[in-house]
């Protein structure tokens, strides 16, 4: 993968997503980021399914990375990786629950990774949550930008991008999931997604070597 823009905003696949995750996709903005999981799926079953997705990506501009290995992502045409695996600078990201993982996704070569649980998330219930003040600690102690996951929609990604984060990431925000709308619980509807960043940051390791008030202070300037 060539280097690209990082995107602030990301949707992570999930199985309980069903047919809704079509018009997530086109729920989200040009330039936003996808991190294909559906794990539990046959492996033909998933491959097809990240063709569909892929094809989606390609023609609204999204970056799509592969919850796998670099093999992997490359045998099925994505953008990059998503794992926390040691291995030389690349273009991908890796996943983070606390000071550990953070410097095992360090070494993995990602240009970023994924903090969570920020809050409490249906993904994993009964998972204890992060908070912000943890949250904040934590992304401070590397010079990865961080992307806020777990229970977060528009509001909650920008507080989260005010203690540190770069931008944040979601299943549920990008979806409707009240089956009393309108729409029938069956498309993106929720108005807590509208997130509307002023300009992007390079998908490249653009902090490296800065210091944490460094960091903060080159963040972009986002609202909702």
């Amino acid at each position: 993968m060539q280097p690209r823009q990082l995107p602030l905003l990301w949707m992570m696949t999930d199985e309980r997503q069903g047919v809704a995750l079509w018009a997530a996709l086109h729920r989200l903005p040009a330039g936003s980021g996808v991190v294909f999981r559906h794990r539990t799926l046959p492996d033909g079953e998933r491959r097809r399914l990240f063709e569909q997705v892929r094809r989606i990506a390609h023609r609204r501009g999204l970056i799509l990375l592969l919850a796998g290995d670099e093999g992997e992502a490359r045998r099925w045409g994505a953008d990059g990786a998503h794992h926390r695996r040691p291995g030389p600078p690349r273009a991908g990201t890796a996943p983070a629950h606390d000071l550990r993982e953070i410097r095992a996704a360090e070494r993995s070569g990602a240009m970023a990774l994924f903090l969570s649980p920020l809050h409490s998330t249906r993904s994993h219930p009964g998972t204890p949550a992060l908070g912000r003040m943890r949250f904040a600690a934590l992304a401070r102690a590397t010079r990865l930008p961080v992307i806020a996951l777990g229970g977060v929609d528009g509001r909650r990604g920008r507080a989260a991008v005010a203690v540190g984060a770069h931008g944040w990431a979601a299943i549920d925000a990008w979806m409707c999931v009240d089956e009393r709308h309108p729409c029938g619980g069956r498309g993106p509807c929720l108005s807590s997604a509208r997130y509307r960043p002023r300009r992007e940051q390079r998908w490249m390791p653009a902090f490296a070597g800065m210091t944490s008030n460094q960091k903060a202070k080159s963040r972009p300037d986002v609202r909702i």
